[in-house]
Order: C-alpha cells, then sequence, then structure tokens
C-alpha cells in the first residue's frame, strides 16, 4: 500500500525504487489537484454563463459534476490511479467543456480551413492585399508558401532563403512578396497565381454544427502528405537586401510599397529604397535583438519590437525629422506591437501582457490585458477593434480594445494548433475565413468568426 511505501522501516523495497514511487505519487496529486482547479475555473465559468441565459430559460447542464466522481483509492497501483484520475476527469469535465464551447465559440468562431505542407513550424501568416487574395506563410523549413483560401491547396513555392523564413508581408499594389529570413537578408519576389476552382462540395462551405471538427484531412501534418510538393516554385528573389548583421526577423512595406522596413537581431531596423536594394536609414537604439517590426497603413511611421522590453515609434512623415520615441509599458520581451486605427498601438509581450497605447500620451496604456500565457504577433480586426491573441500555450483568444475577452478559438485534440501559435492575421472582409493563424505544427488555420455575434455577446 501506499502507507508502506511511505513507512521506511515497514518498505521492502530498495530506497531508489521507493523514491521513484514516491516522485511519482506527488507528480499524480499535483496534476489532480490542477485539475481540481481547473473544474473550479470551468464551474465559475458556466455559473456565469447561467446568469446570462437565464432570461432565455436556457442551462448549461454542468450540475453533474459529483463531488464523489473524482475520488480515488490510495491502495490502487500507480498506473490504476493514473489511469481512474484520467477517465474520472474526462467523464466530468467533458460534458461541461463541450456545452461551454456549443454556447459560445463553436457557433460563433468556427475552423473552416487548414493549410497543410510545410516541413517545420510556421512563424508567420499574412493576406494579400490585391486580387487574387491568397495566403501567405513563413517556416522554419527555408519556404514561404502561398496558399488558396478557399481551396487550401498551394499555389506558389518560394524557396530563394537559405535560412529559416520569418515573416512574409505582402505589397500593397503589386502581385510582390517580402520576405525576412535568418540567412541575414530579406527578399523581394513576384508570384504569378491561378486560382484552382471551388468545389460545389469543399468542406469550405461546412460551416455550422459538429461538422468543423472533421474538416482536417490528415491526423497528423507531420506525415508525408506534403501539399506543397506540386505547386509552382519561384527561386530567385527580384531584390535581396543584405546590411544586417544577423538574423532578419521581420519586414515589412511602408505605406505606397516604394520603401521598406526590415528588422533584426543585431539590434538595428534597416529602411531600404525598394527599387534600388539602397539602405536609406539604420534606426538604431534598441539594447538587444529586434523581434518584429510593422508600418503604419496610411503614414510613414513604422513601429519597432524587441527583447529589450520596449518598443519604438520612428516617424518619417518628415524628410528633415526623424524622430524617435521609446515605450517602456512590459517587463519581458515585446513580441509584437501593430498599428491599429486612429493614434493607437497595440503591443504584446512574454510577460503574458497586451497593451493599448495612445501615441499622443505614451506614459501608460489607455488598457492592459492579462492572460496567463506569453503572446507572440499580435493582430487587430481594424473595422471592428477585435485583438487577436495567439499564445505560447495553443490557445487563441480574442479580446476587444478596452481589454474585455470575446472568445477563445476552439481547440481540442481534433481542431486547433496543437502546439505554439506563432501568428495571427486578420482578412476581415474575406466571406469564408476572415482570420488566420499559424504555429509550431506546421498548420495554418483559417477561421470564421461572426463578428456581430460576437460583439452582441459582449
Amino acid at each position: 500500500t501506499c502507507v508502506k511505501l511511505c513507512t521506511k522501516q515497514d518498505s521492502k523495497l530498495p530506497s531508489a525504487i521507493r523514491n521513484t514511487l514516491l516522485e511519482l505519487f506527488g507528480q499524480i496529486e499535483r496534476e489532480f489537484e490542477n485539475l481540481y482547479i481547473e473544474n473550479l475555473e470551468l464551474r465559475r465559468e458556466i455559473d456565469t454563463l447561467n446568469e446570462r441565459l437565464a432570461g432565455e430559460g436556457q442551462t448549461i447542464d454542468g450540475a453533474e459534476l459529483s463531488k464523489g466522481q473524482l475520488k480515488t483509492k490510495a491502495s490502487h497501483s500507480t498506473s490504476q490511479l493514473s489511469q481512474k484520475l484520467k477517465t474520472t476527469y474526462k467523464a466530468s469535465t467533458s460534458k461541461i467543456v463541450s456545452s461551454f464551447k456549443t454556447t459560445t465559440s463553436r457557433a460563433i468562431c468556427q475552423l473552416v480551413k487548414e493549410y497543410v505542407g510545410h516541413r517545420d513550424g510556421i512563424w508567420d501568416v499574412s493576406v494579400a492585399k490585391t486580387q487574387p487574395v491568397v495566403l501567405g506563410t513563413a517556416s522554419a523549413d527555408h519556404t514561404a508558401l502561398l496558399w488558396s483560401i478557399e481551396t487550401g491547396k498551394c499555389l506558389v513555392k518560394y524557396v530563394g532563403h537559405v535560412g529559416s523564413v520569418n515573416s512574409i508581408k505582402f505589397h500593397p499594389t503589386e502581385q510582390v512578396a517580402l520576405t525576412a529570413s535568418g540567412d541575414q537578408t530579406a527578399h523581394i519576389w513576384r508570384y504569378i497565381v491561378q486560382l484552382p476552382t471551388p468545389q460545389p462540395t469543399a468542406d469550405c462551405n461546412q460551416v455550422s454544427g459538429e461538422d468543423e471538427v472533421e474538416i482536417s484531412d490528415k491526423d497528423e501534418p507531420d506525415g508525408d502528405g506534403d501539399g506543397s510538393s506540386d505547386c509552382p516554385t519561384v527561386r530567385v528573389p527580384l531584390t535581396s537586401l543584405k546590411s544586417h548583421q544577423g538574423v532578419v526577423i521581420a519586414a515589412d512595406w511602408l505605406v505606397g510599397g516604394k520603401q521598406a522596413v526590415t528588422a533584426s537581431w543585431d539590434r538595428t531596423a534597416n529602411l531600404y529604397d525598394v527599387e534600388t536594394s539602397e539602405l536609406v536609414h539604420s534606426l538604431t537604439g534598441h539594447d538587444q535583438e529586434l523581434t518584429h517590426c510593422c508600418t503604419h497603413p496610411t503614414q510613414r511611421l513604422v513601429v519597432t519590437s524587441s527583447r529589450d522590453t520596449t518598443f519604438r515609434l520612428w516617424d518619417f512623415r518628415d524628410p528633415s525629422i526623424h524622430s524617435v520615441n521609446v515605450f517602456q509599458g512590459h517587463t519581458d520581451t515585446v513580441t509584437s506591437a501593430v498599428f491599429t486605427v486612429g493614434d493607437n498601438v497595440v503591443s504584446g509581450s512574454d510577460d503574458r501582457t497586451v497593451k493599448v497605447w495612445d501615441l499622443k500620451n505614451m506614459r501608460s496604456p489607455i488598457a492592459t490585458i492579462r492572460t496567463d500565457s506569453a503572446v507572440n504577433r499580435i493582430s487587430v480586426c481594424v473595422g471592428q477593434r477585435i485583438i487577436a491573441l495567439p499564445h505560447d500555450n495553443r490557445q487563441v483568444r480574442l479580446f476587444d480594445m478596452s481589454g474585455v475577452r470575446l472568445a477563445r478559438l476552439p481547440r481540442s485534440n481534433r481542431q486547433g494548433h496543437r502546439r505554439m501559435v506563432c501568428c495571427s492575421a486578420w482578412c476581415e472582409d474575406h466571406p469564408i475565413c476572415n482570420l488566420f493563424t499559424c504555429g509550431f505544427d506546421r498548420q495554418a488555420i483559417g477561421w470564421n468568426i461572426n463578428i456581430p455575434a460576437l460583439l452582441q455577446e459582449k
């Protein structure tokens, strides 16, 4: 029995085996405690939801979580105890979790399409600004892929880099892409895509009920199914931007598309003339590696993020004065900072917070979102002012600009990301998928977010 294991004089087991067993029991106890805490949190969420639905005569049947259901006997063996914990926890929580998802997230946030073909994690995802509207992904497998949003087929494969491709952005008016790489360069390359005709029975139309769970074409994305093997390949860039002395982690087009900015682990950001490939400005000041850069959609403004816990706003509107402002609101790496409508910037960090800033008041944020996991490359739905937060813990959450949580995207063993989510990108006008995410499970996912219903829930 467990008591005998714990009593040295009664135990016939060798010390090493006894210590191992005690450690295993300790791990099981900690796991049980975590499950119990999570159960309590789920019950609180359900109580809140029931209050909201009471007026409609609906309730969520989560009350069947009996107190005795999770009891186990200490005399069970390690394997029996572990199995009992797993089965009883699944039985007691599946009804709660599935009911909660059905009532909220599943009706409003639906997985529509999975884009599978990369052979390593995907760092970045972006949507073309011109027709035809395609999806772009940048991967650690040294390639960038362009996809048909509707069919999930790979349309173009870019293989010009010799290092991890860390970001991808589309030119504002031409069929040209800008990619940043671990090979210390950024490439500008032209693509020509022929959009396939969507089939009438394509799974992208199945966006109701339980169908979304079964949309996946594969069991695991790291199998042999390579969706990019037979698509056209681009091997040579139009232009290569080569001034950095370290990994180029991100790049973006300035308004108009005649200049581009790059961010590097060499602690600098560079501004280039696209036509001549010449370096126009080297932006210095960050104390550690840069993590991201973003440009304003209508003004000559650039924001850069860094591991030094700051992000910086660079102003190129006046050719004679290039001012810089430093924002110091985070306590860990700033993973991204992006412009939104008006004079707002939203920043995300490994300190598990997202902050909304007014450029006219840099001293303190106007809203702070606190989460339970590090936040990666965020995206803001400009029209509806909704922030998509991709997390290290595989979750994707949606918040409004005042910090109110709107939803969590559905995630289970059969759908959603299986590893860290690296980036999110809105495409609010697309009729099928208006939000995209990518992660280190080698896949990008297209979601349909019912924004009016989401805001009505709030």
